[in-house]
């Protein structure tokens, strides 16, 4: 049986995410679990450098191939000193954004083939993908709106409606690949609707695979 529980969260910028995870590590923490929240790119010194590299607004000419590399050795690092030894203490991994992203921004959104993204990240898994998959379920249109009147402070917010509408497509697309792992959320409802829905939904899963084990 694997060890620890390896939670991640995707969707568009604006659908919520990080307040969500705020409340579902202290709902977890509560019932006594111990949580280790983190995100992507980042998580660790490397990691957090390289997505300063990434991110930076300056980097404009940065080829698809360069950055869909940075991402994965950003991810190789955080897996191998953040979430794999968290999820061997039999933590609960709490994650903003993992290799989902990785298929829908470099995949679909540079035009690099979701299998040939997967293909450079898969060394740096250590053959391990989450367990439950939340993606908060936002149109382009609805990001932008709530993103209204904000400068975009890094490269890939500064990126057209084009862009996001391929990204929106390709979560689509994977959600329906991958129904048992990746729970669609809709975005637009209440906070405290959509908490709830992933507290059943987590406490749904530690019944049934776990069986009291976290």
């Amino acid at each position: 049986m694997k060890k620890g529980l390896f939670i991640t969260l995707e969707g568009m910028d604006g659908s919520g995410k990080t307040t969500q995870m705020q409340q579902l590590k202290h709902y977890l923490e509560h019932q006594g679990y111990t949580v280790c929240q983190t995100r992507e790119p980042g998580g660790t010194p490397i990691s957090e450098k390289i997505r300063s590299l990434i991110l930076d607004p300056e980097h404009q000419e940065m080829h698809p191939w360069t950055e869909a590399l940075l991402y994965a050795a950003a991810r190789a690092q955080h897996v191998a000193e953040v979430i794999q030894p968290a999820l061997q203490r039999e933590e609960v991994v709490l994650c903003d954004r993992f290799l989902d992203s990785s298929l829908a921004y470099q995949g679909v959104g540079r035009d690099l083939g979701m299998e040939e993204v997967y293909k450079i990240n898969e060394p740096g898994l250590m053959d391990r993908l989450p367990d439950i998959t939340f993606w908060f379920n936002l149109t382009p249109e609805e990001s932008f709106r709530r993103k209204s009147g904000r400068d975009p402070k890094d490269r890939l917010e500064q990126q057209n409606r084009q862009f996001y509408e391929k990204i929106y497509q390709s979560y689509r697309q994977l959600a329906e690949e991958n129904p048992q792992r990746i729970i669609t959320i809709d975005a637009t409802k209440s906070i405290p609707w959509i908490q709830k829905m992933m507290r059943c939904t987590v406490d749904h899963y530690i019944k049934a695979s776990y069986k009291g084990r976290l």
